[in-house]
């Protein structure tokens, strides 16, 4: 069995991660932006090693996201209890139906839209970074960028500390593989009204690459 598989969605995030890592058993691939190729990639990834024979033993979706004001701040680091698909589901009269509740077979879903992470690879991450904030993370295919698209958010997901784009789409992959899975973050930016020139991303690659030693 092989080491830990990093995913991130771009090459800055990946050489941040790797900026922090002495353990050469860490394989680190960035593998694209969204949810769709990030979980196409990982499966890629997964099956190319296990066909091999040298399976990977556990999967972190890891990069820069956005925090909600009050739960995360900009540089914070962020440990995901779960993944979810905030944008996947159907509209209506009534406001959001989260695709849980339009009937569909969760086999067909991948395991709902509600992604756990593994409680064993959760824990010890807790305890090498003890100063990170947990809570879920949302999976967004368009990131927010208005203060009534952020107030829903928090209405459907009180509990959730962050956003990005990848988590969820590399949570299934490793789901269908039966590999453990966790999202770690680092906040580059305030989730609300776009404002790229409020975005900290050097502040969050940096803090991403003071997380990696974690990744043992």
């Amino acid at each position: 069995m092989t080491g830990l598989l990093v995913v991130t969605a771009v090459p800055a995030e990946a050489d941040a991660v790797r900026a922090g890592l002495t353990d050469t058993s860490v394989t680190v691939a960035p593998i694209g932006v969204g949810p769709a190729v990030a979980g196409a990639a990982t499966a890629r990834l997964l099956a190319l090693a296990e066909a091999a024979g040298r399976p990977y033993r556990a999967v972190v979706s890891a990069g820069v996201a956005g925090g909600f004001t009050g739960r995360a701040a900009v540089g914070d680091t962020v440990l995901g209890t779960a993944s979810i698909a905030a944008d996947l589901g159907a509209e209506s009269p009534d406001g959001f139906i989260a695709v849980d509740d339009l009937g569909m077979p969760p086999a067909l879903l991948g395991g709902g839209s509600v992604m756990p992470a593994d409680p064993g690879l959760l824990a010890a991450l807790r305890a090498a970074l003890p100063s990170a904030t947990t809570g879920p993370v949302l999976t967004v295919s368009t990131v927010t960028g208005t203060a009534a698209s952020t107030d829903e958010l928090r209405r459907r997901h009180p509990e959730a500390v962050a956003e990005a784009m990848e988590g969820y789409g590399v949570a299934v992959a490793a789901a269908q593989a039966g590999v453990p899975f966790v999202e770690l973050r680092t906040i580059s930016n305030p989730i609300g009204p776009r404002d790229r020139d409020a975005w900290r991303l050097r502040e969050a690659l940096s803090a991403l690459t003071t997380a990696a030693p974690a990744l043992r």
